[in-house]
């Protein structure tokens, strides 16, 4: 998944921000399917249930049948079409979400090969707290942070400065 790129900064800032909020008492739901960070959060001591890969915009029923006290959804909602729908159909009270933000100077991502891996969204913070209270979430706290590549150039000077990660913990009112 990550042969050369593995995100060593984004999983530390999102574990960070997961223990802040979460105890290990908690049964989560983590969407997507297993992958490198729902390893190490189970590495932790958290319990996490992950999606099966079913195409979340159409197939909520892991939400509504699955037991879990928290959400999470790391790097996800920018793939869906309709990420409005998944968070009515949240059962817990809580919820962490992060995603990539939108960078002005970069178009949104979009793999020629693989479907799956599109962003149809390259959300701005604004717009992913619009959607969370426009949906009952009561927003607690937010974190931002920058992704540098370590390379040198105008591109590599702004995503050193221009935040590149939102990530946000919230509540059902």
């Amino acid at each position: 998944m990550y042969e050369n790129t593995f995100p060593h900064k984004r999983y530390k800032h999102t574990l960070d921000f997961l223990q802040k909020h979460i105890g290990k008492n908690e049964q989560l739901l983590d969407l997507g399917i297993a992958n490198p960070f729902s390893e190490i959060m189970k590495k932790q001591g958290y319990t996490v249930a992950n999606t099966t890969g079913e195409d979340l915009d159409f197939d909520q029923s892991a939400l509504i049948n699955n037991n879990y006290t928290v959400l999470t959804a790391f790097e996800i909602f920018e793939h869906l079409l309709n990420p409005f729908t998944v968070l009515q159909n949240i059962k817990s009270d809580k919820l962490i979400i992060s995603v990539p933000l939108r960078l002005w100077f970069s178009p949104a991502y979009r793999s020629k090969t693989d479907m799956w891996d599109r962003h149809y969204h390259e959300f701005e913070d604004w717009q992913l707290d619009w959607l969370l209270e426009k949906t009952g979430w009561i927003i607690k706290d937010r974190q931002k942070w920058t992704n540098p590549s370590g390379k040198i150039g105008i591109r590599p000077l702004l995503r050193k400065i221009t935040p590149r990660y939102y990530i946000v913990y919230a509540e059902k009112k």
